[in-house]
């Protein structure tokens, strides 16, 4: 099977050709989780198969690195639009991709060398409902409301940006790189409040048009970038009244640009999209 290895902000994913490989639905959990091992596979937070759409020219049908289904990604659906101009399966630069029955709308921009290097994302409307996110909540909407983990009491506010996310809000560090998110991010993760399980994100604010972010993500851990994590994060800064309604998050990874713009609803990411390398692999 050939195979491409691509990453958004650090954010690495293995990516398969849909429309020239074929893989049986119930083998893929298994391979997902012996190609995404870093030490005796490919290495990766998953695997992104890119395969003919129904509802949109493309579908991004995702993979967590422990063979479990994901929703959304936005680091990932980057590449995904990159992967499909650069290997011709498109020549346009606005193109629509789906993923778990979401279509998303993209606007690709091409460098010198005529391959994708920047990509924009519409990333929809944020769910904000509880039930929908889901999250328990006495509330109609979690926002700003506290939570106990691990013993310790914690503030979240959760959006769902077609997979569900709880923004913690650090104030009591300058840095982020020390915190300790190995033993809080899996706590979040099977809280019980989160029927389908949760990514955190752990947000710092810098000023009002920049964050600094880790995020643990479920069925993998941490990551070194979250897209769909930075649309929930500046949703929940704008309902906090921390930050404008366009910051740059800041990454282990790297950099994303995310606004919501309010009066349509709607939130833009915008980041860099990258191909690290290609092969085969046995399966």
């Amino acid at each position: 099977m050939k195979f491409t290895k691509m990453q958004g902000c650090g954010n690495d994913y293995i990516y398969v050709n849909g429309f020239a490989e074929e893989i049986e639905a119930a083998q893929k959990p298994a391979l997902v989780r012996r190609l995404s091992d870093r030490h005796f596979g490919i290495g990766g937070d998953g695997v992104i198969f890119i395969n003919p759409g129904k509802a949109a020219e493309f579908e991004m049908e995702m993979y967590n690195a422990d063979g479990s289904r994901a929703q959304m990604c936005g680091n990932g659906i980057r590449c995904v639009a990159k992967y499909v101009y650069d290997n011709g399966l498109t020549d346009r630069t606005r193109i629509t991709i789906e993923s778990f029955g979401q279509v998303k709308y993209l606007d690709l921009t091409p460098g010198a060398d005529g391959k994708v290097s920047l990509v924009r994302v519409n990333m929809g409307a944020p769910i904000l409902e509880a039930a929908q996110v889901p999250v328990v909540s006495a509330n109609a909407q979690a926002v700003d409301e506290e939570i106990t983990v691990g013993g310790v009491v914690y503030r979240m506010t959760c959006v769902s940006m077609g997979n569900p996310h709880a923004v913690v809000f650090v104030k009591d560090t300058d840095d982020l790189r020390d915190f300790a998110i190995e033993e809080i991010g899996p706590r979040f993760e099977c809280h019980e409040r989160f029927p389908e399980r949760v990514n955190t994100e752990f947000v710092r604010i810098i000023d009002e048009s920049r964050v600094q972010m880790r995020v643990w993500e479920r069925g993998t851990g941490e990551t070194l970038a979250c897209g769909t994590g930075c649309c929930a994060t500046v949703v929940a800064c704008v309902l906090n009244g921390l930050t404008a309604d366009r910051i740059v998050v800041e990454l282990l990874g790297g950099e994303l640009e995310c606004e919501w713009d309010r009066a349509k609803n709607t939130v833009y990411m915008t980041g860099p999209a990258e191909t690290v390398f290609e092969g085969s692999v046995e399966v």
